[in-house]
């Protein structure tokens, strides 16, 4: 898949975070770009690549980072959407539709993690 397309796969996913329904959670403008970089460094680094995030921000501890935000299962599952809509079949982004499945699987065990609030 490789740095470049987790980066525009990052921007493609806020870019529709921005227009969600959770979109109150998410910067604007400049910072909305910013957050879909922080978001490639962390996949970059999961998936085998170069520890960048680690490197410019420190240990990603995820679940903490984002404890400040009301995650429950509406909000992951909107997550998710937007990232199923960015993603497609992955071929966009040098994707077989079976990796593109893995990445998926992935993402919602992780975000599972994420769910800090019940309702």
């Amino acid at each position: 898949m490789g740095s470049e397309n987790l980066y525009k796969l990052s921007w493609e996913v806020y870019q529709l975070l921005g227009q969600s329904a959770i979109a109150d959670m998410f910067p604007e403008g400049d910072e909305l770009h910013a957050a879909s970089q922080r978001q490639a460094e962390f996949l970059i680094g999961i998936l085998g690549g170069p520890p960048l995030y680690m490197q410019k921000h420190g240990h990603p501890r995820m679940r903490a980072r984002h404890l400040p935000f009301p995650i429950d299962e509406a909000a992951r599952q909107e997550w998710l959407r937007c990232f199923r809509t960015a993603l497609g079949d992955g071929a966009a982004f040098g994707l077989s539709p079976s990796h593109s499945r893995d990445l998926m699987t992935w993402l919602e065990a992780f975000s599972g993690w994420m769910v800090n609030k019940e309702g």
